[in-house]
């Protein structure tokens, strides 16, 4: 335990015992002859070798993941570090020169046309950077037309289409066209379209990157807290620290299409696998990295007034110590494994906290 408010040492890196999502070494290479450049990539080559030689561009090189149901997983990077090439495979999108993926216990590249048609129809959703809206149709309309294609009847189509229209704040423009919308109002459509799929997994590339600071906050907090009652597994991609910090569970961190590290956000950003990622994480304020699950006091306690799942950060549980003395930390299924104080949550944030001002 950390009753004086220390960080646990970090544990190994666990794989799930059911994943949603499997990768295992997925290489994907551009060009007219990708297995040319495969062989220098497997004799170890560089990817800027491979090219400079073949003229082939590498995308991935040999990337494996694990993601969990129930958890947001991040892949971020730099441009051209392969994070969209990455989610592409997910549903097909793109074809792998190498490696397996896996979804739900199906083999993605096995699947027919009819199949892979019938999976991205059903038990996938996406949401895209440049929102995907159809200019042609409204609001309602776009919401619904993942459901069309699926062949839902159009009164039940509306009608789950109209809920989830709600659920992201848009009632009352059911009618607009996406020109008369806002890019924060845009992007909430293309992930009411995902929603309203009820897919169990779903794939988010740059989906916030291209809206303003405030409206960016704001959607990565709807995220979250449609998250915290969905318990969806999301693929997510950023290039954005930040945005990874903070609404990550698992983070991968990706450069010339290779993994650099994979893990929880404070294990990233307080123990950085290589100078890349040192670089990246520089000028984070680490203590908003910091989850409540690090400091806390371990052990079966009497249940707490207030208690607030591990993954919580300490920079948003230190209000409730306004009115409580106690804070439980609750595990995935709601159990209480532990507690936490104000003290230990200060000491945590003020060890971590940035000494140049940075807010």
């Amino acid at each position: 335990m950390t009753e004086h408010g220390q960080l646990h040492d970090a544990a190994p890196a666990a794989v799930p015992d059911d994943p949603a999502i499997v990768m295992r070494g997925v290489t994907k290479i551009f060009g007219p002859d990708p297995e040319a450049a495969l062989a220098l990539l497997r004799e170890g080559r560089s990817k800027a070798d491979v090219q400079a030689e073949t003229g082939h561009v590498v995308g991935l090189d040999n990337v494996s993941l694990d993601i969990a149901r129930g958890q947001i997983y991040v892949v971020m990077g730099l441009s051209g570090s392969g994070k969209s090439t990455l989610i592409r495979h997910v549903n097909r999108l793109i074809e792998p020169t190498a490696g397996e993926i896996v979804v739900n216990g199906e083999k993605v590249l096995d699947m027919t046309m009819a199949q892979l048609g019938d999976f991205r129809r059903n038990r996938i959703a996406m949401v895209f950077q440049k929102f995907g809206l159809l200019p042609h149709r409204s609001v309602i309309d776009n919401v619904a037309y993942g459901l069309e294609t699926r062949g839902v009847g159009r009164a039940e189509r509306l009608e789950k289409a109209a809920h989830w229209i709600g659920i992201v704040g848009l009632s009352g423009y059911e009618t607009s066209r996406p020109r008369q919308l806002s890019g924060g109002q845009q992007q909430r459509v293309g992930l009411a379209r995902a929603l309203a799929m009820d897919t169990d997994i779903l794939l988010m590339d740059e989906a916030f990157s291209a809206l303003d600071p405030l409206i960016r906050s704001g959607m990565q907090e709807q995220l979250l807290e449609l998250q915290s009652s969905l318990n969806k597994t999301i693929l997510f991609i950023t290039h954005d620290f930040d945005e990874a910090l903070k609404i990550g569970n698992r983070i991968a961190v990706l450069k010339d299409g290779a993994v650099q590290q994979v893990g929880r956000p404070e294990e990233i950003v307080l123990n950085p696998a290589n100078a890349h990622i040192e670089e990246f994480v520089r000028d984070v304020n680490k203590a908003r990295a910091i989850h409540i699950r690090t400091v806390m006091e371990e052990g079966a306690f009497e249940p707490c007034e207030m208690a607030m799942p591990a993954d919580a950060r300490c920079e948003d549980v230190l209000p409730c110590f306004d009115q409580h003395e106690w804070v439980g930390v609750l595990d995935g299924t709601g159990r209480q494994i532990g507690r936490v104080r104000a003290r230990q949550v200060i000491k945590a944030l003020a060890r971590y906290a940035p000494s140049n001002g940075q807010a």
